[in-house]
């Protein structure tokens, strides 16, 4: 058995925690309301603009050993440039002010995540980040497409409110493949260790990002100010 699948096995509770969370399954099961939607948009898009910094600061940091991982690195770059707009596009044909998400702050978890993952390319291995990687394709390889279809029942929104969602259930099947063919080559155990600890903290990071949203009843500002 490769790393890959040790890191699936070792992750099973925390990945169970963050499917748990209220909103995911009010999403599933058709239950989920327009501000959530846009709440959850507006969170996707605070941490969604941080992914091509962090993958070229996690590039440039990483050892010349693992200049495989670099280049692999590379490719992500290439994959993930603009997904933060396609957020915005989406917000958009919500009805909401797009605009305003793109000046707004967001919600302490969000920012929590999204400093812990600088930190650990910047103060410690920066092969650790490939947790939040794990964390972050594995989510929406389980619940992206099928969430999509949930609020779609629930809110008849048109299609060019989901090409977020849609497009990373669909492509980061393939995602997870290309990642599991990078851990399984790793060898170090430390880098192992980095990043089996981060995938435990991101897991829990960012299953506080989606307790953080809205309730189905709750009278409240999309946009959090937190």
């Amino acid at each position: 058995m490769g790393f890959f699948e040790d890191l699936q096995q070792a992750t099973t509770a925390e990945r169970a925690l963050l499917l748990s969370a209220p909103i995911i399954q009010d999403a599933l099961e058709s239950r989920i309301r327009l501000h959530q939607y846009v709440a959850f948009l507006s969170q996707a898009y605070h941490h969604v603009r941080h992914t091509v910094p962090l993958l070229m600061a996690c590039g440039s940091r990483l050892p010349a050993r693992l200049g495989w991982l670099r280049q692999a690195t590379a490719d992500y770059i290439a994959e993930e440039s603009g997904h933060e707009e396609w957020i915005l596009s989406d917000i958009a044909a919500c009805g909401a002010d797009a605009e305003a998400v793109r000046a707004s702050l967001p919600n302490a978890s969000t920012e929590m995540m999204v400093a812990y993952a600088y930190h650990q390319i910047d103060r410690c291995n920066p092969v650790g980040f490939f947790g939040m990687v794990q964390v972050l394709e594995g989510t929406s390889v389980a619940v992206a497409t099928a969430a999509a279809g949930g609020i779609g029942a629930a809110l008849g929104l048109p299609e060019q409110a989901f090409s977020y969602l849609r497009s990373h259930g669909s492509l980061d099947v393939e995602h997870v493949g290309f990642f599991q063919n990078l851990m399984d080559r790793l060898e170090e155990p430390d880098d192992r260790a980095a990043v089996l600890h981060c995938a435990r903290r991101f897991y829990r990071l960012y299953g506080d990002v989606f307790r953080s949203l809205p309730t189905p009843d709750a009278h409240q500002e999309t946009l959090s100010h937190a």
